[in-house]
């Protein structure tokens, strides 16, 4: 709780409550505390101040009462403890009352009830923003590091956005000049909130920040379509109540000559404290091998050349696409007098009109892509993340800004798999031939291991796959890939397309030996050997019926259909 700003004498202080006990009469004040935030403002040596009193058993159930207090004019707001707890509880007034605890405010009396409300509220506000930002960030959600400022400006900013007023406020707690004390002393219960949602199983701590267990983010995602409902629902109430309840409260107001000059004054300010104002964002953080990410950074690739990169002002910095005409894939290099350094950045767009769009049609009933660039950006991060965590060969994810939709990778030096399968076609070299199958072997026992995780990559075809020059085997291209997903699709993409550099006239033997290697590494490695029986189906074999020869489909399916442990 943050001290008045404009401080009390006693004598004052004596006459607020004064005035708190006349209203409330015979029945007992539960608690009361100044408000800070927008009415805090002197104009011509007159404070205006907003007291917010709660009374048990209050008859009228919500009223506003105003008096002139010497210099000070001063607003009561009095409301039932029934209501106030409910509005606390379950935005029963669309927080009306229960957000006054969410900016700064001093207690008159009984600190610790209106401690232990404060505490009650934000925990379920952290609550809903975790949930939002589930709905939001599906994927990406498991990987974030939060601090507890996200939960306090977000907070503020959902109610500023609704009465603008309110952003003044929001501002004196962003702009120049503002102490970490005075910062923290809302954050404070923040930070015992989240304390009380680390018990409840719901998030755990990381130094600094919170994470959401991934137990709760796979919930989450299943309640989803209830949680908009909830969260639309919750959106009208507040509208409703602040259309109802602060029009009385101005009302009351006018009476102050003053105020009117004060609001045109927030109107005509509003544009630069929205600069002010911190981004809630700026508090989200998503890592990389370079360290943490703001999920706010707006950072462009030159910019990342720059910083990651080491790239100095007279540094040339060159841009080359590396992708086919439909991807948006691009090499940064940066060269200096003593090294040469590479990247790859991606962008991802929204492509339900170009890049997947034959292929959704081809597999209708068998498979359904993620088109949505966020969508995709947030899959390739996550999946990425995940397989680098278990040791397995992926690029590094240097830096990522989800704002602009772009992902900076590490750039891997190699030949992709298409290479290996027409060697396999066309070697004449058996000792090159056995290579070529132990690569696929070593392929095989790469996917059981992704499976095992849980994971489906969903675009597992030979051009991304890379065998490096020191031989090992990266995976990369995540943007279509889940968790629990299809296996069987993964195996049968693969298959399939590897089938598809195969010329029409090779003896199929090469064929059936480049799918038992794949096979035989898949298995040994504890593969699901049901979901490489389901890859031999009609169901994904039509699929790619289009570019692959009937007779190599025919040797890739009749293999998986008789795979065994």
């Amino acid at each position: 709780m943050a001290p008045y700003s404009q401080g009390f004498s006693d004598r004052e202080t004596k006459e607020i409550m004064s005035f708190c006990r006349r209203i409330a009469a015979s029945a007992p004040i539960t608690a009361a505390c100044v408000c800070g935030g927008y009415l805090n403002e002197t104009f011509e040596g007159e404070a205006a101040v907003h007291v917010l009193l709660v009374i048990h058993d209050y008859a009228p159930r919500l009223m506003n009462y105003v008096k002139a207090l010497n210099n000070i004019s001063l607003s009561v707001l009095a409301a039932d403890e029934w209501v106030f707890e409910r509005d606390i509880d379950k935005g029963l007034l669309g927080e009306a009352l229960a957000s006054e605890l969410i900016f700064p405010y001093t207690p008159l009396a009984n600190e610790k009830y209106l401690r232990f409300q404060e505490v009650k509220l934000k925990k379920r506000l952290i609550l809903e923003l975790l949930q939002r930002l589930i709905l939001d960030f599906p994927e990406l959600s498991y990987l974030f590091y939060i601090e507890p400022e996200y939960f306090m400006y977000e907070a503020m900013l959902d109610r500023a956005r609704l009465y603008p007023p309110m952003m003044y406020t929001m501002a004196s707690l962003t702009g120049k000049g503002v102490t970490r004390e005075k910062i923290e002393t809302v954050l404070c219960g923040y930070r015992e909130a989240l304390k009380k949602l680390e018990q409840d199983g719901i998030v755990s701590s990381s130094n600094d920040y919170f994470r959401m267990c991934p137990d709760f983010v796979a919930y989450a995602r299943k309640r989803k379509a209830r949680f908009i409902n909830l969260f639309k629902t919750g959106q009208r109430a507040l509208f409703n109540s602040l259309l109802g309840i602060f029009p009385q409260i101005l009302s009351s107001l006018s009476q102050n000559k003053n105020l009117s000059v004060w609001l045109q004054r927030i109107t005509e300010q509003n544009a630069r404290l929205n600069l002010q104002v911190e981004d809630p964002e700026n508090h989200i953080y998503v890592p990389t091998s370079t360290g943490l990410a703001p999920l706010a950074n707006r950072m462009d690739i030159e910019a990342f050349a720059r910083k990651i990169l080491g790239a100095r002002k007279d540094t040339k910095v060159s841009l080359r696409s590396i992708g086919g005409i439909l991807n948006d894939v691009f090499l940064v290099t940066v060269n200096t007098k003593h090294e040469e350094t590479k990247a790859v950045v991606k962008r991802f767009r929204d492509l339900s009109n170009l890049k997947w769009f034959p292929l959704t049609l081809w597999s209708v009933g068998t498979r359904t892509f993620t088109v949505l660039g966020r969508s995709r950006l947030e899959k390739e991060c996550v999946t990425s993340q995940l397989l680098y965590s278990k040791g397995i060969c992926v690029p590094k994810l240097l830096y990522t800004s989800p704002s602009r939709r772009l992902i900076f990778m590490e750039y891997v030096e190699g030949e992709n798999l298409g290479k290996t399968v027409r060697r396999i076609n066309n070697s004449t070299n058996e000792e090159e031939l056995q290579e070529s199958l132990h690569v696929f072997e070593q392929v095989g026992e790469l996917f059981a291991q992704v499976h095992k995780l849980g994971i489906a990559l969903g675009d597992t075809k030979p051009e991304n796959i890379i065998v490096r020059k020191d031989g090992k085997i990266c995976i990369m291209d995540f943007e279509q890939a889940d968790r629990d997903g299809d296996k069987a699709w993964d195996i049968a993409e693969f298959l399939y397309y590897a089938g598809h550099y195969m010329s029409p006239f090779v003896d199929v033997s090469r064929v059936e030996k480049m799918v038992q290697a794949f096979l035989k590494g898949y298995v040994k490695a504890g593969g699901d050997v049901k979901a490489v029986r389901n890859a031999g189906n009609t169901k994904y074999a039509k699929v790619f019926s289009v570019f692959t020869f009937p007779h190599i489909m025919l040797v890739i399916s009749n293999a998986c259909k008789k795979a065994e442990k």
